[in-house]
């Protein structure tokens, strides 16, 4: 349970007069008793108790909870930061269109693979750093075999994820993914093609288990109980497995195939502009749920290449981003609680942790999430030249981003440049985030509103008018 889940039960930011934590109870002094909903704050998950007294309502959340959630209520009695919380709440509504709950839940694959990708990637490139070095030749090979060992059955931790998110046995769906890597499939011939190991890659097993978890669910609905427990394994085993080796690996191949070959083209003949749409577009895309289909994609090339080109061009939105926030914190040097929002915020998005920053500032105020794209597209146009001229940089796990994710780059020229242009590439973003927001990223009556030292009483609502985008 979090603030945003109590917010509502309370009346709402304007019902709320003050908020105070004890060791246990959280005490929340209200305008209007009779807009609190008792009944379903007393039902909340996480809440263990409701007691009511003359002067406040004490909900009894336990020990750190309740320090927890009073510091997030504090934040959320800001203004701003109220309008913040509903534009995410509305764009998480008009995000539950199906496909792009299918594009989370293919996410939801991933995600738990995240921890693995970076601690391979980490090895990986400690293992080239020490090739390169010509230091511990001895010791590369068993860095590489660890390293390797992951990524050799990536596809099985896939197909064990899909089918734990589609409603599968999940090591079904893994024995099912597993086909795509197994040597023996050198011997599968069909339709005058010869199979390689890992041909199709995390499309493949994806596309595998998606097959399984299907014919699963059919075998459990037809089949009588006394042969479920034998056939329905075998079935879901059987049947996508020789899909798989008779179509689904080939064109899944073909698909990564052309995935890599795409990236390259694009990078080398239109870098500049490539990463210049990359960077610009990738805030948005992430509020509309849209960023999840290239999780697939990255993960398809670091398999193919060893390394994802397009995720360093995507991080230059969090570059963008901060520079944006800092031009705000220069801006608005009367108002102290935007200011102490960004002060919390900016670390998360140094590190590539944008969202305190798009929903706690940037995106309630309207143009400076605009203007943080364009920090984003400038970083992206500047990492996508380099790269068209030469000096490519990659990734080689996903998950991190911002100046995490030096320690995962790998370069054409190797990982000191990487670190360079990629370095260069944030500085290019935070200096044209900061620039564009500084300029046009508040109106005269906005910078004006927003530099009044006293706050809104809590009953009002911020102006839209305000913080809207169309301001002149």
């Amino acid at each position: 349970m979090d603030a945003t889940d109590l917010l509502p039960l309370l009346g709402g930011p304007g019902n709320i007069r003050s908020v105070a934590a004890c060791m246990t109870r959280l005490r929340v002094e209200v305008y209007d008793r009779d807009s609190v909903r008792t009944t379903e704050l007393r039902t909340l998950p996480g809440v263990l108790g409701l007691v009511q007294d003359a002067d406040a309502l004490q909900i009894v959340l336990g020990p750190g909870t309740v320090t927890r959630v009073a510091a997030e209520l504090q934040r959320l009695l800001d203004p701003l930061a109220a309008r913040g919380a509903s534009l995410k709440a509305a764009q998480q509504a008009r995000n539950a269109t199906p496909f792009k709950r299918f594009l989370r839940r293919i996410g939801q694959i991933f995600i738990p693979l995240v921890p693995a990708l970076i601690g391979c990637g980490l090895v990986a490139g400690l293992a080239g750093v020490l090739a390169d070095l010509h230091l511990l030749t001895s010791l590369v090979p068993a860095l590489s075999a660890v390293a390797g060992g992951f990524m050799a059955l990536l596809a099985v931790f896939v197909g064990h994820g899909t089918a734990r998110e589609f409603g599968g046995t999940p090591v079904l769906g893994g024995a099912v993914a597993a086909v795509v890597v197994h040597p023996g499939v050198t011997h599968v011939h069909a339709f005058g093609l010869t199979l390689t190991p890992g041909q199709g890659g995390v499309l493949g097993a994806l596309g595998a288990a998606l097959l399984a978890v299907q014919v699963e669910k059919a075998c459990r609905r037809v089949l009588p109980a006394a042969l479920d427990v034998l056939l329905t394994p075998a079935l879901t085993v059987l049947l996508p497995g020789l899909v798989t080796l008779y179509g689904l690996m080939y064109a899944a191949g073909q698909v990564s195939a052309a995935t890599g070959r795409f990236t390259h083209v694009l990078l080398a003949d239109g870098g500049a502009a490539a990463g210049f749409v990359l960077g610009g577009l990738f805030l948005p895309l992430v509020m509309l749920g849209l960023h999840q289909a290239l999780i697939p994609v990255h993960t398809t090339l670091i398999a193919e290449q060893g390394s994802t080109l397009l995720l360093p061009l995507l991080a230059m939105a969090g570059a963008g981003q901060v520079g944006a926030a800092l031009a705000l914190y220069v801006r608005l040097a009367r108002n102290g609680r935007v200011r102490s929002t960004i002060r919390s915020a900016l670390p998360a998005g140094l590190v590539g942790i944008g969202e305190p920053l798009i929903y706690g500032v940037s995106l309630p105020l309207g143009r400076p999430f605009v203007t943080a794209c364009v920090g984003g597209a400038f970083g992206g146009g500047f990492v996508g030249l380099l790269g068209q001229l030469g000096s490519t940089v990659g990734a080689t796990a996903i998950g991190p981003s911002g100046w995490a994710l030096f320690p995962l780059l790998k370069g054409s020229h190797g990982p000191a440049e990487a670190a360079a242009v990629y370095g260069a590439g944030l500085l290019v973003g935070y200096a044209t985030g900061f620039a564009a927001t500084y300029v046009f990223g508040l109106s005269r009556e906005a910078l004006a509103e927003l530099n009044t030292p006293k706050a809104a009483p809590p009953s009002q609502e911020v102006p839209p008018s305000a913080y809207s985008v169309q301001d002149k």
